[in-house]
């Protein structure tokens, strides 16, 4: 009786580290490749989303400074080339959506820093010039738009990093200084906005990477500090270069540099203010990449890895298990 119990004993045992082990093996998101972009490869490009279309534009191809500008269908799969910036050919630029109009501005030339900015009619496929952005010259900056408003803050003004945000009325046309970012200084953070609240953090400044992460109230103007983004060990988020998003009320960090390009990814729930790694991007890891969010559907592409500049464009599924064969 004693060695039946043992049996039975050893076989439930046996049966626990099978599905432990089967838990252990799954990796959780999934990438799907997309349609590769019409245009030529480049890095440091800008992209907003407007309904089930995303706009992606300007960056640096290796040589060349751009200014053309492109639709991508999401529903279709494909892409439409709309009506060239008509501002100068610029990388490293600011870009939003607010309701049905896309706005860009400030970045870099290859000589200098810029500030101008500019407002794209989608319906009608024409640019506008709006009023320069208040805070001067500026490259590497974060840009955002929420609650009817735009936000321009933080970047590289061609001597110093910087950490002041500017807010965008396009009612009025007018911009008014933003006070209370208790931050570090940075360039090329990044941000992800989840039911009305904006989540930034990441970027670089004086060599070292930020681990500060930030939640902005539009609603109250306020900037609130959450966890670091290197407060439990096995935290690997610090990155410059990166790109943000959200999806069904997570928000995301992708790609980047890290003294080099990286292609790992960080999902973010913002209740519990954690962080949890997923499956990394399955394309090359890369830099400076453009993203695509619709709250349902999420995309990653463009960028850069090292001196090779990039096309491709990935579709995550981020609560989809692994599959090296998609």
């Amino acid at each position: 009786m004693i060695k039946k119990k043992l049996v039975v004993a050893a076989l439930l045992l046996s049966l626990v580290n099978i599905g432990c082990s089967t838990d252990d093996d799954f990796e959780r998101g999934n990438w799907i490749k997309r349609s590769v972009f019409d245009g030529v490869p480049r890095t440091n490009a800008v992209s907003f989303t407007v309904g089930s279309k995303g706009y992606m534009g300007t960056g640096y191809d290796g040589d060349d400074y751009l200014n053309d500008f492109w639709e991508y269908d999401i529903e279709g799969n494909f892409w439409v080339q709309k009506a060239d910036f008509p501002g100068i050919p610029r990388s490293a630029a600011v870009a939003f959506a607010i309701d049905e109009k896309g706005y860009l501005g400030t970045g870099y030339d290859g000589d200098t820093e810029l500030s101008d900015f500019w407002e794209y009619d989608i319906n009608t496929n024409n640019w506008e010039r709006k009023e320069d952005y208040a805070g001067g010259i500026r490259r590497e900056a974060i840009g955002f738009g929420v609650a009817n408003k735009g936000y321009v803050g933080t970047g590289y003004d061609g001597t110093n990093d910087r950490k002041d945000f500017y807010k965008y009325n396009p009612d009025e046309d007018i911009w008014e200084e933003l006070f209370g970012f208790g931050g570090e200084k940075r360039r090329s953070g990044t941000y992800f906005i989840i039911e009305d609240l904006v989540y930034l953090g990441t970027g670089e400044s004086n060599g070292l990477y930020k681990e500060d992460f930030w939640a902005f109230n539009p609603e109250t103007e306020i900037f609130t500090k959450k966890n670091d983004l290197d407060e439990e060990d096995d935290y690997s988020i610090m990155r410059s270069r990166a790109v943000g998003f959200e999806q069904q009320g997570l928000g995301y960090i992708s790609t980047g540099y890290r003294g080099g390009a990286i292609s790992t990814i960080w999902e973010y729930d913002p209740y519990y203010d954690e962080w949890e790694e997923i499956t990394s991007l399955e394309g090359v890891m890369r830099q400076d990449a453009v993203g695509f969010s619709t709250g349902e559907r999420v995309f990653v592409g463009m960028g850069r890895s090292g001196t090779m500049y990039l096309d491709d464009l990935y579709e995550l599924f981020p609560q989809q298990e692994y599959d090296d064969e998609d």
